[in-house]
């Protein structure tokens, strides 16, 4: 264990992944919390698919992966949580949206012979993190932590009962929009760490272990970004500890496990 932790602070990459992995495991977890109780816990899914296409778009251009992937995710992002619900339902519209884009993306990788460079939106690497990833990521956790702090009661409200919200006063789009943005941002630079395929476990597995023992939103945010650190941490030092494991793919044990743990504790304990 002490080469591991040696190794970590001795290579840079290391060190911005963990710093990394961290910070998002605890936006998607607070994020994560907001859509499953909105019932679009698959959106991270689908935004991952989406931003799949629009790295493999940008690759195929000669592009900045993100100054094309973030607009057009955050847009997605915008789209399923504003449309979601009203002429076709949250679910459908997230399988329509991302299945295409996840087929244009295919296709252009396919046409262009560039699918090595997309390995590590698909499976996610540890080696995949970059200086203005790591400084991204910090700017999110910040702006999360701001939001969901000064904005708690209004978030609250919206992710509870719109129509109330909306009756209230409150501006329902204005707030959407702003946690659809976050998603957004959090899926796009999580997906370099977990992989468009399994990034939406970092959004879901947290909140639904956290409802198995807290019922309050405040209680079920809190233990839910500690459950999504944990699981982060553990997965990172499988990751090391059995070279050659996709990260992701250990993360999302971990989180399954915890899971599983806590849910048969909510059995034998009622």
């Amino acid at each position: 264990m002490s080469e591991i932790i040696n190794a970590i602070f001795t290579y840079g990459f290391l060190s911005r992944a963990l710093i990394v992995g961290l910070l998002i495991s605890v936006c998607a977890a607070v994020l994560g919390v907001i859509l499953v109780l909105k019932r679009y816990s698959m959106i991270g899914d689908g935004l991952s698919h989406i931003s799949f296409g629009a790295l493999a778009f940008a690759s195929v251009m000669g592009f900045a992966p993100l100054s094309v992937a973030l607009p057009v995710v955050a847009a997605a992002a915008v789209l399923l949580l504003r449309l979601g619900g009203k002429k076709i339902k949250g679910d459908s519209l997230i399988a329509i949206i991302s299945g295409s884009a996840l087929a244009i993306g295919i296709m252009l990788i396919s046409y262009s012979g560039t699918s090595a460079d997309m390995n590590s939106y698909l499976i996610g690497s540890l080696y995949a993190i970059s200086k203005n990833d790591m400084a991204m990521a910090i700017v999110l956790c910040m702006c999360v932590m701001i939001v969901f702090t000064l904005l708690y009661n209004r978030i609250f409200c919206i992710t509870f009962d719109e129509d109330f919200a909306s009756a209230t006063g409150i501006k329902v789009n204005l707030y959407n929009t702003i946690v659809a943005v976050l998603i957004a941002v959090t899926v796009v630079l999580g997906m370099r760490l977990m992989g468009a395929l399994l990034i939406s476990s970092l959004i879901v597995f947290p909140a639904l272990s956290a409802m198995r023992v807290f019922k309050s939103f405040m209680a079920v945010t809190i233990s839910a970004a500690c459950i999504s650190v944990i699981s982060f941490l553990a997965g990172f030092f499988l990751t090391l500890l059995w070279d050659g494991m996709p990260t992701g793919a250990c993360i999302t044990l971990v989180n399954l496990i915890i899971f599983i743990g806590l849910s048969i504790a909510e059995k034998v304990r009622k």
